[in-house]
């Protein structure tokens, strides 16, 4: 009797415990509710802006970022730091998607998504405790968006006039550059202008950012960096042919040499004659093959693989200039410059597939011997900024420069309307919104009042990290403002709580950028706030890789 109650107990399962978790996996994890789903979103959401926060604005702080395959980064790039991190919590995850998406649509603004979003859910972890539901906070939220949007469009201060001339748009580029490298803002927005204007065609303003490129050469300073109109490539010309005009291009992806056969063979050789006769083919083959680009008139060879050292010799004797580009990008990038075709396979290119080249050279930068391709057709003009600098970090840290300035010139070809910068839209477009909060019904109108309370972020991150009271440069600025002072923003140069005329020391914005960013963050905050449940499956199992990443045969 004893046993049988043994096996009865055995057999009986042990029950699940009542609710969602009864339907899924052991293992698996479920969050509900305001306590454990919401607020632990908000506090994650939260901490992530607060990281990127003391990077914000000119006088923003460096951070040394190591990722998973051990590369050190310094800098204050949001996009970059964001990019290693690999944020692995759900709702963070949803801002830095956002942040990503601003990237992508106008190449800057990525730390202002972060932080505006950081400071909505702020805001709204607050009117959640006093006891508004989430859809009325993304209600108030969505309105208040609309109306700040439409004051925005009321303090545009002008247009970037002229996106062709240097000045005009070194002015433009100018608050852009500084918030990444102050200091060296004027010298940097000069060159990103120059080679800009020497990418647009004459006929119409398009602008493609792939035509801004950039090469890094160690060395010198800053101050030495340089615009090449045309394509730096840090090479030397394999053949003795160094300088070619207005020449006929090939470009092969593959190596300049005879194909091997996909089988092994064995050559018996009894005598001197057939071993002449033997390489004498091989010679005849690879002439041959050189001969047939000879013939279309094709002065530069491009290829992405090796030159075998016969083709070499034949290709010399030819006087054919030979460039070769290992990275199958610029390869492409050429491609489409030249516009000519790449070829997979040593064949004779047809009239089609050959493209065009107004100067090649092989020019000394520094100590570096570099191939220059200078292409000044309209629709296919390239410029290099060669960047010089003392460590491949700092020089890492211009590119991301150049990088933001190109595509605020980008941003300013779609729409080249200005607002004012250094806090002074953010604080004019709290103010109406605050104004305006008063007439309306409803309890939308606490949220739209937290939405113009986030708004005072900006120009309180910008005192933060410039090192003064917050607090004080605020009230200065309210002052200021409410007095009709629409453009006083945060002195960023100064040693105290100091306000300053933003317009007229040209700290302005690109209104394309700052809209974008706002709808980004304000949508990224809303859709943190939609979530009421967390549910986690069980993690996929399997074996675990060794930890000193040995062989397990050496057990």
């Amino acid at each position: 009797v004893i046993l049988l109650l043994n096996r009865l107990r055995m057999a009986m399962s042990v029950p699940r415990a009542p609710g969602f978790a009864s339907m899924m996996k052991d293992g698996a994890r479920h969050l509900s509710g305001l306590d454990e789903a919401v607020y632990r979103n908000i506090e994650a959401c939260k901490e992530l802006a607060k990281t990127t926060r003391t990077a914000f604005g000119p006088n923003g702080m460096n951070k040394i970022v190591i990722n998973h395959i051990e590369k050190l980064f310094v800098t204050s790039d949001t996009a970059t730091i964001l990019n290693e991190l690999e944020v692995q919590h759900p709702a963070a995850k949803l801002l830095v998607l956002a942040s990503q998406q601003q990237e992508r649509e106008c190449g800057d603004g990525t730390n202002l998504v972060i932080i505006f979003a950081g400071a909505l859910l702020e805001q709204a972890e607050e009117l959640l405790r006093m006891g508004l539901s989430p859809t009325e906070v993304i209600e108030g939220y969505e309105l208040a968006l609309g109306k700040a949007l439409e004051y925005m469009e009321e303090l545009k201060v002008g247009k970037a006039e002229n996106l062709r001339d240097v000045e005009k748009t070194k002015a433009a580029l100018k608050t852009s550059v500084s918030s990444k490298q102050f200091g060296y803002e004027d010298f940097l927005a000069g060159i990103i202008a120059k080679a800009c204007i020497d990418t647009v065609p004459e006929t119409k303003l398009a602008f493609n950012v792939d035509n801004v490129r950039v090469s890094k050469i160690m060395g010198a300073s800053l101050l030495n960096s340089e615009v090449v109109k045309g394509m730096v490539l840090k090479r030397e010309a394999e053949t003795t042919r160094t300088r070619v005009q207005n020449a006929k291009v090939v470009v092969y992806s593959c190596p300049i040499e005879l194909l091997n056969t996909e089988t092994k063979g064995t050559v018996l050789i009894t005598n001197a004659e057939e071993l002449k006769s033997f390489s004498k083919g091989e010679e005849n083959q690879i002439e041959a093959k050189i001969k047939e680009i000879v013939d279309t008139g094709a002065e530069v060879v491009i290829t992405g693989g090796k030159v075998h050292d016969l083709a070499l010799h034949y290709l010399n004797l030819y006087n054919i200039m030979v460039v070769r580009v290992p990275s199958k990008f610029d390869l492409r990038r050429l491609a489409r410059v030249t516009r000519a075709t790449t070829l997979t396979q040593l064949v004779q290119p047809t009239p089609e597939e050959l493209g065009f080249i107004n100067e090649a050279y092989l020019s000394e930068i520094g100590e570096t011997n570099c191939v220059v391709m200078k292409q000044v057709q309209d629709d296919a003009r390239l410029a290099t900024i060669v960047i010089r600098g003392a460590t491949d970090t700092y020089m890492d840290d211009i590119e991301r420069a150049i990088d933001d300035g190109v595509n605020t010139y980008k941003a300013l070809t779609r729409d080249p309307n200005l607002v004012v910068g250094g806090g002074a839209c953010e604080i004019d477009m709290a103010i109406k919104l605050q104004k305006y909060t008063d007439t309306c019904p409803g309890m939308e109108q606490y949220a739209m009042k937290k939405f113009a309370e986030a708004l005072e972020v900006i120009p309180k991150a910008l005192a933060e990290n410039t090192g003064v009271k917050a607090q004080e440069v605020l009230s200065q600025l309210y002052a200021a403002h409410q007095a009709g002072s629409v453009s006083t923003g945060v002195d960023i140069e100064s040693e105290v709580a100091n306000v300053t005329d933003v317009q007229s020391a040209g700290i302005l914005d690109s209104f394309y950028v700052k809209y974008w960013a706002l709808r980004y963050a304000t949508k990224a905050a809303c859709t943190v706030l939609q979530v009421d449940q967390i549910i986690m499956a069980k993690p996929a199992g399997g074996p675990k890789a060794p930890a000193g990443g040995g062989d397990r045969d050496d057990d």
